[in-house]
């Protein structure tokens, strides 16, 4: 999903840091759209004025009446206004509108985790974090809520330095790799309009992991989670992928979560 305004963003990146126009044009076709969900301070000045809330971190679930805590009373992590979400900024189908939950251990490799849509309209009820096992009180983990924000961003698939042109251009030798590192920074960077997105929530687009893609062959990223989003003392990344198909039947049940460290 090209729009002159990333092509404009490419090349003139490519000009500046001295990247072949072919080489541009490569990284423009193995790119994607991405949704970046921030805190207000990672706003620059002229998107705050501007800045509508689209989602939160942490705090307590609104589940409709009959439904309960997820099995495993994983905390809630992230819950996001579909209907606040800029839908042209991404290229996978996700609810017009409702709230989509996630469930998910962020501290340690979670046994099992939850994506949920609430749909608009529906009543609902805070659910409480203290439940009963085998007869005994426990508490579910609570993180403090904190409101994030959408700035539409683009990602580049970790293969487009093999296509032709950007390979040729790599193989004459010296810095060639730093410098397609600092070309490909800048443009993101220009993608978000100067917001801070390093430590964030990623919706859509390709993944940034620190180990082995999880979003190969037939699964896309529906979401990225980095743990210190949610608590500044938490190193870790939860990468949740499914097929398109299933993304956009609502068939989450279906997702896979993978945490990496």
């Amino acid at each position: 999903m090209t729009t002159p305004i990333v092509e404009e963003i490419v090349l003139r990146a490519a000009q500046e840091h001295g990247v072949p126009g072919p080489a541009a044009q490569e990284l423009i076709a193995a790119s994607r759209p991405c949704l970046h969900l921030v805190p207000f301070q990672s706003l620059t000045p002229a998107q705050r004025q501007e800045a509508r809330p689209a989602a939160r971190t942490g705090g307590l679930p609104c589940l409709p009446d009959g439904v309960e805590w997820p099995d495993g009373h994983k905390p809630l992590v992230l819950t996001v206004d579909c209907a606040a979400l800029p839908r042209e900024s991404l290229d996978i189908e996700l609810p017009s509108d409702g709230n989509l939950l996630f469930f998910t251990a962020i501290e340690y490799e979670p046994e099992s985790s939850v994506a949920l849509h609430v749909p608009a309209g529906v009543r609902t009820t805070q659910r409480s974090a203290t439940y009963e096992l085998d007869g005994e009180p426990e508490q579910v983990k609570v993180y403090p809520p904190d409101v994030l924000y959408p700035v539409p961003g683009l990602t580049v698939s970790p293969d487009w330095r093999d296509s032709p042109a950007t390979s040729a251009f790599l193989g004459v030798g010296g810095d060639r790799d730093d410098t397609l590192d600092v070309f490909e920074d800048a443009v993101r960077e220009a993608a978000a309009g100067g917001a801070s997105h390093r430590v964030a929530v990623q919706l859509g687009g390709y993944s940034t992991p620190w180990q082995s893609p999880p979003d190969e062959g037939d699964l896309v990223l529906l979401a990225q989670v980095h743990g210190q989003s949610i608590d500044l003392n938490v190193y870790t990344q939860t990468l949740i992928v499914g097929t398109r198909e299933d993304v956009a039947a609502r068939r989450y049940e279906a997702l896979e979560f993978t945490q990496q460290v």
